[in-house]
């Protein structure tokens, strides 16, 4: 695979100090990527930027098509050849742009591990879920087949697990087994056995975890693990993820649509939008105090408990991929856009608890706020509202937007699946 890589800005190995460890072990840094199309260049991607320290867990949150499986798949190296990437990732120390196929193949599913959004289509269909699973021990832990092909090993599978042939392929399995234990697969070497058909959803998403895990890896990435789940066996999965992580240490890319998973098992979050991150900050602050005008709609897409809400859907959509809007992606249904939002996207303000959205007043488009202060509590927002100058001239009255915010402190969304 050879994608068309503008990395500038990545380092190599030689030229780092090898004696002092890297502070994160994901680092995304100005990441782009742009795909062919009949309609022109689509970019999914714009200028992310994200860190995960070991052993944290970071929510990514948004609509679909905001990017956020797009960022997970150039982690990862699986995008098209025909994509275009642009910008650095590095992992432990290590640019993984510049990495070949092989050598990316040696990190994934070790080193970086992902749980797959869509369980049914990860697993193969004429394999045996322990097959698959053994397999990826052998693959990266360095028990070898020994000679055996993969046609021999799902159909001899049971003449080689027997105690009269102790092959590495046996120790394997016996790993697999204490694996599907671990996660809570009831009668684990039954189980093994069986085909994923066999398998009901929620167990299908225990056995990906189960090979996720397998190798012990540093970072794994959760492509929304619970779509489509019940929310009593969501709640039982979110939870393994949780008591994984603790155990190995082990740095979480969660990837959700559901702000009440984000607040109940991350540490920080980053909100995307149209491809862009518009908003990042620890999970307890941004529940109590969200900044951006689209963070606040999601969060008031959540339904109340107490009852009784009326849920006020955010007037317009998500902008073509193909014919963005210059400034804020966001701009178009945003009912505190002003004039300077049609210009340029914003540059990324640091917050505060206390900073709330700035006086308007009258300027000119190309007038957007630069940067006022360093990063003091890691909460920051892609918003002119928070810059060090006064946000511009409302572009439209709330009824030209299509909605009235008469006694309402934020914007909201209609609550459908993002």
């Amino acid at each position: 695979m050879s994608h068309d890589r503008n990395v500038e800005t990545a380092r190599t190995e030689t030229e780092r100090d090898q004696s002092n460890p890297p502070q994160q072990l994901l680092d995304i840094s100005d990441l782009s990527v742009t795909f062919p199309s009949q309609e022109g260049p689509v970019e999914a991607v714009t200028d992310v930027s994200l860190s995960i320290e070991p052993g944290e867990t970071v929510g990514l949150v948004g609509e679909s098509g905001s990017g956020k499986s797009v960022t997970a798949a150039t982690i990862l190296g699986l995008l098209e050849e025909s994509a275009r990437i642009d910008g650095s990732v590095e992992f432990d120390d290590q640019q993984l742009l510049t990495k070949t196929d092989d050598e990316l193949r040696e990190i994934r599913g070790d080193r970086i591990s992902m749980i797959f959004q869509e369980t049914g289509s990860s697993l193969n269909p004429v394999l045996t879920v322990g097959d698959q699973i053994s397999e990826t021990i052998r693959t990266h832990r360095s028990i070898p087949n020994e000679g055996i092909s993969r046609l021999e090993t799902s159909v001899l599978g049971n003449l080689l697990r027997s105690k009269s042939h102790p092959t590495n392929y046996e120790r394997s399995w016996e790993q697999t087994v204490e694996l599907f234990e671990r996660v809570g697969i009831p009668a684990p070497e039954q189980r093994a056995l069986e085909y994923p058909h066999e398998y009901s959803g929620g167990m299908k998403q225990r056995a990906m975890i189960a090979m996720a895990i397998s190798c012990r890896p540093d970072l794994l990435i959760a492509d929304e693990p619970t779509t489509a789940l019940d929310v009593t066996i969501e709640a039982q999965i979110l939870d393994l993820i949780d008591e994984v992580q603790a155990e190995f240490d082990t740095a979480v890319l969660f990837i959700t649509h559901d702000m009440g998973v984000v607040n109940e098992i991350c540490d920080r979050v980053a909100v995307m939008y149209a491809g862009r991150v518009v908003e990042r900050a620890p999970t307890d602050e941004l529940f109590a105090h969200p900044k951006h005008p689209y963070t606040q709609a999601l969060l008031d897409s959540i339904p109340s408990l107490e009852g009784g809400q009326t849920l006020d859907p955010l007037a317009g959509q998500v902008p073509d991929p193909t014919d963005k809007p210059p400034g804020c992606p966001f701009g178009p249904r945003c009912p505190s856009a002003t004039a300077c939002c049609d210009a340029r996207f914003p540059p990324e303000y640091p917050v505060t608890t206390a900073d709330e959205p700035l006086p308007v007043r009258e300027g000119g488009d190309d007038d957007v706020p630069s940067p006022r202060r360093n990063d003091p509590t890691g909460h920051a927002v892609h918003c002119v509202l928070y810059g060090n100058g006064d946000a511009l001239a409302p572009r439209r009255s709330p009824s030209e937007s299509g909605r009235s915010n008469a006694n309402r402190d934020r914007p909201t969304t209609d609550g459908g699946e993002p």
